[in-house]
């Protein structure tokens, strides 16, 4: 059947209904069995909307305190918790916008969120440490995902450190772990 301007409203409808419904409900009922076997959909009832989201999602909107980073980050190899260019590292994140957040941690885990309880239960821990190679200030932060490895070069202040990471977290692709 021709689109015209006539049935435009009809196949709008249609179109809405075939992808968010009668398209998707053999996938949406396998899905429904699959969750129920692992948590029966009554035992829902005891959360609200926003803590379903919470516990499938995790942290939205990535928050972090200094403490939290001081406590829940690991720098190992190169770097200590006394460490000048680690302890910039934990400055450079507590002053991040959400959206800088999000990104960093995409960069750092793989995965914009947190899991719910944040940094306290993200595992493996971040961990930090210290990436040789001698190119100084131009050198920039490469990751291993997996283990939530952070490779960060000794940076001569803050800002050069600020940059850097914030150039990396907007690339794409391997070629910075």
């Amino acid at each position: 059947m021709p689109l015209t301007t006539r049935n435009m409203e009809e196949f709008s409808d249609l179109t809405r209904s075939f992808c968010l419904d009668t398209g998707i409900r053999k996938q949406m009922e396998s899905f429904k069995a699959g969750f129920t076997e692992v948590f029966p959909l009554s035992h829902l009832k005891m959360f609200t909307p926003q803590e379903v989201r919470l516990l499938l999602c995790g942290e939205m909107s990535p928050d972090w305190s200094r403490q939290d980073l001081m406590d829940f980050t690991e720098p190992k190899f190169g770097y200590t918790k006394e460490s000048a260019g680690f302890l910039d590292l934990v400055e450079v994140l507590v002053e991040m916008s959400p959206g800088e957040r999000k990104n960093f941690l995409q960069f750092a885990t793989g995965c914009s969120s947190l899991p719910p309880g944040g940094l306290a239960n993200l595992h493996p821990r971040l961990t930090v440490v210290r990436k040789e190679g001698g190119e100084g200030d131009t050198a920039l932060p490469s990751v291993n995902t997996c283990v939530h490895y952070l490779k960060l070069p000794e940076y001569s202040n803050k800002e050069v450190l600020r940059e850097k990471l914030l150039q990396s977290t907007q690339e794409k692709g391997f070629h910075l772990n």
